[in-house]
């Protein structure tokens, strides 16, 4: 009677086994099959520039018109060293975001975003700020080359290769409007990390993506769009055009 018990619990834990192994066998080449408590061992990514207007190969025609990427935690890119110039440039921007950043870009004074009374004061004001980053003889090089990483894994894709505003974005049809660079050659400096940091028409704001040095670093690459011989010996380097503080020799 035991043998007979025994041979048949083998049987069917044999049953079951191949039940389980059976059900977790999956036609798609790509999926682990069935998992056991899976979030134990494999986190959920989080995914904040996927389009979910347009997503997985199915439209979905409600969503179209909803922002879908979804933004970094404020003040979330850290700050450090013994450098007393680089860390006061790391420190809060002192310029204030628009009043209308909140539904604009989503920088909400409850996250503790400071916003500014007006529209577009602070953004005015900005032309007077110079960039912090010396550029000279010695370090433009490799400014310009960090520069271009930065350009190319953040704004390529919408202002282009060349800063036309004609990027993989904009000639896929979703994305208008995006300016080219030369265009802007009245721009102070500081309008252009304003425009970064807190985001312009369209663009998001990058100030939870990069860094203050990033940005200013990214201003200098972008002025090489703006002004012809950006950076270049012995041409001095460039200010807006109508700015009262013009220039600055390289490598003094």
């Amino acid at each position: 009677m035991k043998k007979n018990f025994k041979a048949i619990s083998l049987y069917v834990t044999a049953v079951i086994a191949g039940v389980v192994s059976l059900s977790s066998c999956i036609s798609d080449a790509d999926s682990p099959g069935l998992e056991y408590t899976p979030d134990m061992y494999r986190s959920p990514a989080i995914e904040p520039y996927v389009d979910y207007g347009e997503f997985r190969n199915k439209e979905h025609v409600e969503l179209k018109s909803q922002q879908s990427a979804m933004r970094p935690p404020n003040y979330s890119i850290p700050f450090y060293g013994s450098d007393s110039a680089k860390v006061a440039m790391m420190l809060p921007y002192h310029r204030l975001a628009s009043s209308a950043a909140a539904l604009s870009h989503g920088l909400n004074a409850s996250e503790g975003w400071r916003l500014s009374d007006s529209l577009d004061v602070e953004y005015i004001k900005a032309k007077a700020d110079k960039n912090p980053i010396s550029l000279t003889a010695d370090n433009k090089d490799a400014i310009f080359g960090k520069g271009k990483k930065l350009y190319t894994s953040m704004c390529a894709h919408c202002h282009g290769e060349k800063g036309d505003g004609e990027g993989p974005m904009v000639k896929s049809g979703a994305y208008a409007g995006v300016p080219n660079y030369k265009n802007l050659t009245e721009l102070g400096d500081g309008q252009v990390f304003y425009s970064i940091y807190y985001g312009k028409g369209a663009m998001g704001a990058h100030a939870m993506l990069l860094n203050k040095e990033e940005i200013w670093t990214l201003v200098h690459y972008v002025n090489k769009f703006r002004f012809d011989g950006y950076g270049e010996e012995p041409v001095m380097e460039v200010e807006a055009a109508d700015s009262t503080a013009m220039t600055e020799t390289i490598g003094e």
